[in-house]
């Protein structure tokens, strides 16, 4: 997928290619044909009608229209006069054409660019996209909960350790399960007024969406934080906090690049919940910190 569309946090573009690199891998190829296109040259497509949009892409009228509603909007028409704005947008201040694209013989000064340049467009991507209807829901739900149980393997094990040391900081019961055998078992002990997190970029992890759907059929409250809105997981989860999907190399797998969105969005969870419960999270916070000073200044010394 292009990285043409690079703007910041709250500009009109930005939700819109958040979109188009979050749904790219969940469309057929034709429609990712038609989302290229826009990716690539907002300004050429806003130019073009329905018809001509297909012609370019080797597609159908239907294709661009369905291509359309997918990223969010009612036609073809509305994500034509987006494309206008953006492309006003771009004229005025365009971003640098970085690519993240890493050679092996790459210096290092080019690596940290392109690496720091990667990390700030997936932040914006995951933040322009989350859905925050969802995410005040799965702040409500962890507020209240008896316990949580936070499900990821590999890299989206440690992000899930990371959330459940957040929410212990505060004085709250969390887990964390990477071992699947033990997810389960303890899944199935959850009940209504529980919550059980399930992290996985791909959305098909059966190690996590196993338990899940243990805690989803015995009443627990269930979260997906997933790059694919589409995937298995979401058939057992109440709320979906969707990441971005950033590119995959051979330097920088998704493991990697998506731990940097997945812990964009377990801190706006256990900030969330911080700002619920702020009158018992504040001590606790100070009172864990006075119990490790000693420990970093030792340390120093």
């Amino acid at each position: 997928m292009t990285q043409d569309l690079k703007e910041s946090f709250g500009s009109p573009g930005g939700s819109l290619a958040a979109k188009v690199r979050t749904l790219a891998p969940s469309m057929t190829r034709s429609m990712q044909r038609v989302a290229e296109a826009v990716a690539s040259d907002p300004a050429g497509c806003a130019a073009l009608t329905v018809t001509g949009l297909a012609a370019l892409t080797g597609t159908s009228e239907a294709t661009v229209v369905r291509t359309a509603r997918l990223l969010g909007y009612p036609g073809y028409r509305d994500l034509r006069l987006a494309l206008a704005g953006l492309a006003a947008q771009q004229q005025s201040g365009r971003a640098p054409a970085i690519t993240t694209d890493i050679a092996v013989d790459d210096p290092l000064a080019d690596v940290v660019a392109k690496l720091a340049y990667e990390e700030q467009q997936t932040l914006a991507d995951t933040a322009a996209g989350l859905d925050t209807g969802q995410l005040g829901a799965a702040v409500t739900a962890l507020t209240g909960a008896r316990r949580t149980d936070v499900y990821g393997i590999g890299a989206s094990g440690l992000v899930a350790q990371d959330l459940t040391q957040k929410l212990l900081r505060i004085g709250l019961i969390a887990h964390a399960h990477s071992d699947p055998h033990l997810a389960v078992t303890n899944a199935v002990q959850l009940r209504p007024g529980d919550v059980a997190i399930a992290i996985t970029h791909s959305g098909s992890t059966g190690d996590v969406i196993e338990p899940l759907r243990a805690a989803f059929e015995h009443g627990a409250t269930t979260v997906a934080i997933t790059g694919r809105p589409d995937s298995p997981v979401t058939q057992y989860a109440d709320l979906v906090l969707t990441t971005s999907t950033s590119r995959e190399s051979e330097l920088r797998p998704a493991a990697m690049s998506s731990r940097t969105s997945q812990l964009l969005v377990v801190d706006c969870l256990f900030v969330g919940v911080a700002q619920r419960t702020y009158e018992t999270a504040a001590p606790a916070l100070a009172a864990s910190y006075e119990a490790l000073a000693h420990r970093h200044r030792s340390a120093s010394r």
